[in-house]
């Protein structure tokens, strides 16, 4: 047996303080050995790494064997094993790589020798050498380098020492510079003892309230005599920011019974220098909708802010149809707002209707711009005529940009296939996709908006405001309108906030939850319109730190709608990816030589293997916390088919966990965090409704054919950058334990048309396309 301790001063890899922190190990060493033959054999090496030192979140262990015919086979656990000559390296797991003061984490693999098997005598972590000597002068360990403090309101951090001080010791926090708004609330001396050096004690700064519109910023110092400080600095979130006058109209969507009135209001968003005077005047629709009064308001410097009303007028008349009416509500110098008036008709016309499942016993809508470019690719019209679902990802999109169909045009067309299908209804899909911060933690699907460049209003009143009102219209009442509701936006918030800026600000005001939810409020509001909220996939989600904070976010979300958890038909997973509806070779409850397929490299300790036992565990979690019980869930299984010459026909023979899962997984990707324009992949599932229970549906959510990203920077004008996951020589980085990417090269923008993939998932399309 060969122990070792380290200590050293050093900066731990992942931790948030500026200050010095101490790294400490003790590593124990064990070899099961065994003789094959005379001079020859095998070994089990099993290693004890122990942190006594600071909170690490990686490791990498490593050290030389004595002689160079030891050699590792490569079968091993708990690390990422690798040898070059007589040097071993081992490096964290996913799972494994967070250890707290005085954790321990078991690794080994095995091993052959020949001549002798001597143990080494030599170890170091993160570098540094055990054996090393402890260091003499503690270090403050801050929870943060950095904190915003609301205007008026507080924030904390902790403060701890890295090592116990040989006597008490007492640390102050003080501002060294910058606004003189931001101070130390309480615990400005915090005292540490030989006994509770390494309890961390809290610290809470205050920001004051002011009239003026800066985010004012400030450093602290956390020291004190025999100890190394640290620096946190601190910036005031401000609360009185410049509103920039607009017109505010509530609500922009009236519905106005015949023979009867509807009202709006309309207020100023900020005092005006002198009198202000809005108009209401008619534009196209029904002449039967009409101002009734109110045509003319008169905002002053005192009743700026108090809505006043407009009253709308229904004729009573003898059809059948409810007609619909713009109406504008302009200013001069202001931006007009639109309210869209749909009248209730009494006279016995059709009411729609808002069922448990929109594709139940419905067709889906063919997008003739998708369809068209399928059925000009070789073998393409087999599957041209399948519904898949219209794309939203940015304002001009509502319109038709490039050529493309309109939002309008869309309806339209499908209330010709509606027409054209006989009795059965029509289900058409809508991916509303244009968050301000948009895909916060990539850059092939950045969108237009940025939430510090008025994001959130932009959104409202240019994004959802419009479709909402096209989708309110009369004519397409009889629709199955079903919205996608922004996909890769929640989940961002439960995993990427500490790796990414736009995340961050995505979290607060104006950003995911609110956009997420004025969604809903104005989507859900339809009654012709189904709205299910994006869930990621169970490689993003599956694991427990995450899986329970998503139910926990989209529960505290969806539960601040104006309808609460009826403003959602259910949710859907694997938009736009890669991963299996089902492993059909084994499952997470697998064993292989009594060893877990958790413990594989592609599994990774994740509680799912495939989308379908995700979502049915995510909706059982999401029932359990509240919402309603006919909850539904999507899988978008446009590319998740994996067939071809690659797929497995059945299970592994091996007795090696990695080799069996490697060798059964139908999944073919290099890992399973890989989500660019896959090489490989084939057409999933066709669109099926009710496919389990629980499940609302299979869908083709991402048209096969239309890009991931680019593969190589390429300039455009709708916001989006180019992802080093989307170029096919990228060899990966941490989020996808620095694989290669496994993109396809070649490839145009995200949306834009990819005939070599669509071709390649025409080819492994899984079920076969005949």
């Amino acid at each position: 047996m060969t122990a070792a301790s380290v200590a050293a001063l050093g900066l731990v890899a992942g931790q948030s303080t500026a200050a010095n922190a101490a790294v400490a190990c003790d590593v124990t060493y064990t070899a099961n050995s065994w003789t094959s033959s005379p001079g020859q054999g095998g070994f089990t090496a099993n290693i004890t790494l122990k942190n006594t030192g600071d909170p690490i979140s990686s490791w990498s262990l490593a050290f030389d064997y004595p002689t160079t015919t030891q050699r590792y086979t490569p079968t091993g656990w708990g690390a990422n094993w690798s040898q070059s000559g007589s040097r071993v390296t081992g490096t964290n797991m996913p799972y494994n790589g967070s250890l707290a003061t005085g954790a321990s984490v078991s690794v080994g693999f095995n091993g052959t020798w020949s001549g002798t098997n001597p143990n080494p005598t030599s170890f170091s972590v993160n570098g540094t050498t055990c054996g090393g000597t402890t260091p003499t002068t503690p270090s403050v360990v801050t929870s943060a380098s950095a904190v915003a403090v609301n205007e008026g309101g507080t924030a904390t951090f902790t403060a701890r020492l890295s090592s116990a001080p040989s006597a008490n010791v007492t640390v102050t926090t003080a501002r060294t510079s910058g606004d003189t708004d931001l101070t130390v609330s309480s615990g400005a001396s915090l005292t540490f003892t030989p006994s509770n050096w390494s309890t961390a004690q809290t610290v809470t700064l205050a920001a004051a309230q002011d009239s003026d519109t800066t985010a004012g910023s400030a450093s602290f110092s956390v020291s004190g005599t025999g100890v190394t400080g640290a620096t946190v600095s601190a910036t005031e979130v401000d609360d009185d920011a410049t509103v920039e006058q607009s017109l505010v109209v509530t609500p922009t969507a009236v519905t106005v019974p015949e023979g009867s009135t509807g009202t709006f209001t309309v207020r100023l968003a900020a005092q005006p220098a002198s009198g202000v005077t809005v108009t209401t005047t008619a534009g196209s629709g029904d002449a039967d909708l009409t101002v009734a009064s109110g045509g003319s308001l008169a905002f002053t410097t005192a009743n700026w802010n108090t809505p006043q009303t407009v009253t709308l007028a229904a004729v009573q008349d003898s059809d059948t149809a409810a007609g619909s009416r713009t109406f504008t509500v302009a200013s001069t110098g202001l931006t007009s707002r639109t309210v869209t008036a749909t009248e209730a008709d009494d006279d016995g016309g059709p009411a729609p209707t808002h069922v448990e499942n929109p594709y139940a016993g419905a067709t889906g809508y063919v997008n003739p711009n998708w369809s068209a470019r399928a059925a000009a690719e070789p073998g393409g019209s087999a599957v041209a005529n399948v519904s898949t679902a219209v794309w939203m990802d940015r304002t001009a999109a509502i319109a038709g940009a490039s050529g493309a169909m309109g939002l309008r045009a869309h309806l339209d067309e499908a209330v010709r296939q509606d027409a054209a299908n006989g009795s059965a209804p029509l289900t058409i899909q809508v991916v509303i996709y244009n968050l301000p911060n948009r895909d916060c933690s990539a850059l092939a699907s950045n969108g237009e908006l940025r939430i510090s460049e008025n994001g959130f209003n932009r959104y409202k009143t240019e994004y959802i405001d419009p479709i909402a009102a096209i989708l309110r219209e009369s004519a397409y009442a009889n629709l199955r309108i079903v919205t996608i509701i922004e996909p890769d936006s929640l989940p961002n918030l439960v995993t990427n906030l500490d790796r990414f800026a736009d995340c961050r600000e995505a979290n607060g005001a104006g950003g995911y939850r609110d956009g997420v939810r004025y969604a809903l409020n104005q989507l859900h509001a339809i009654t012709n319109v189904y709205t299910y909220i994006d869930a990621a996939h169970h490689a993003w989600l599956g694991w427990d730190s995450n899986f329970q904070p998503s139910v926990n976010l989209f529960y505290e979300t969806v539960a601040g709608t104006t309808a609460g958890v009826d403003s959602v038909d259910g949710f859907i997973v694997n938009t736009a990816n890669y991963s299996a509806s089902t492993e059909p070779h084994f499952t997470v409850n697998s064993t292989v030589n009594g060893t877990s397929v958790r413990q594989s490299k592609w599994v990774d300790w994740n509680y799912y293997v495939d989308e379908q036992s995700f979502a049915v565990a995510l909706r059982t979690a999401l029932i359990a916390k509240g919402f309603r019980s006919g909850l539904g869930m999507l899988i978008d299984t446009s590319r998740n088919g994996w067939g071809g010459s690659a797929r497995p026909s059945g299970p592994s023979t091996s007795t090696n966990v990695d080799q069996f899962v490697d060798q059964s997984r139908v999944d073919r990707r290099i890992h399973a965090g890989n989500w660019c324009n896959q090489s490989g992949a084939g057409l999933g599932a066709r669109p099926t409704a009710a496919p389990a229970a629980g499940l609302d549906a299979y869908v083709w959510i991402k048209p096969p054919g239309e890009s991931d990203g680019a593969s190589e920077d390429i300039p455009n004008d709708e916001g989006k950058r180019f992802d080093r996951m989307c170029d096919p020589t990228y060899p990966g980085n941490d989020l996808n334990g620095n694989n290669m990417s496994g993109a396809l090269a070649d490839a145009p923008l995200s949306g834009q048309w990819f005939s070599a993939q669509f071709r390649q998932l025409l080819q492994n399309a899984y079920p076969p396309v005949n």
